[in-house]
């Protein structure tokens, strides 16, 4: 089986709405890293199980994702907030040195606190 590895992200977005077992199996196997072998053990299922049970739980991440994108939607957040990080230190460095106003580098430290707030919760 050749990894999808956004198959964890995917989980960390939509794996309460998975089995327990599921979740056990595909973390293992993208997070850990670990053969169906090694994973059928704790499980206590078969090897082909565990493929069953990691090929049943992509297909239904997958379907989750292509129904609601949050995890599209998350990531395309993130990028435009990275943007909007370089925006902001651009415009606090030309203030500080060309315009030379307090008033308005306060102004403009206060939209990057919020910015920071924002980028914390992420």
């Amino acid at each position: 089986m050749e990894k999808d590895l956004s198959i964890a992200v995917l989980l960390d977005f939509y794996g309460d709405l998975l089995t327990e077992k599921q979740v056990r199996a595909i973390d293992l196997y993208y997070n850990e890293d670990l053969s169906l072998a090694e994973i059928a053990e704790p499980l206590g299922i078969s090897r082909q199980g565990v493929r069953d049970s990691i090929k049943r739980g992509e297909k239904q991440l997958h379907d989750f994702e292509d129904s609601l994108g949050l995890a599209k939607r998350f990531k395309d957040v993130k990028g435009d907030i990275v943007v909007i990080q370089e925006m902001f230190h651009d415009l606090q460095t030309y203030i500080q040195t060309y315009i030379h106003s307090d008033k308005l580098l306060k102004a403009v430290n206060q939209i990057g606190e919020k910015l920071s707030s924002i980028t914390d919760k992420l």
